[in-house]
């Protein structure tokens, strides 16, 4: 078994450090049939046009493939939650509504993690 060193696993991609606000989208085989890929590059976009200090970074399954793609979002204020079923209408609702407005687009949540 290979093992990565913290050097390797940053050339994959962003790290999510303690604190920090970040959106994962779910990339597993079931999320890109469903049309994650689409949903992560337009949220990747439009974080940065807003110039936003969030990390947007892929994610394997997250158990719920019936409600795909699955979206997670953790920022300051609010619990984190996941979101499913999201289309660019809801990627774009989540960049308006719960990163700049810091509100929950109650009629798109399937989980709240539980953090301890």
């Amino acid at each position: 078994m290979t093992s990565f060193s913290r050097e390797d696993l940053k050339k994959v991609g962003p790290l999510i450090s303690e604190g920090q606000e970040y959106i994962k989208v779910g990339l597993s085989t079931c999320g890109i049939a469903a049309g994650a890929q689409e949903v992560f590059d337009l949220l990747y976009k439009e974080i940065k046009r807003h110039d936003l200090n969030i990390v947007v970074s892929r994610t394997g399954c997250l158990g719920m493939c019936y409600a795909e793609p699955l979206v997670e979002v953790s920022v300051e204020g609010l619990p984190a939650v996941i979101y499913g079923r999201v289309n660019g209408e809801v990627a774009h609702r989540i960049i308006d509504q719960h990163i700049c407005d810091r509100r929950l687009l109650n009629d798109h949540i399937y989980d709240l993690p539980v953090r301890r």
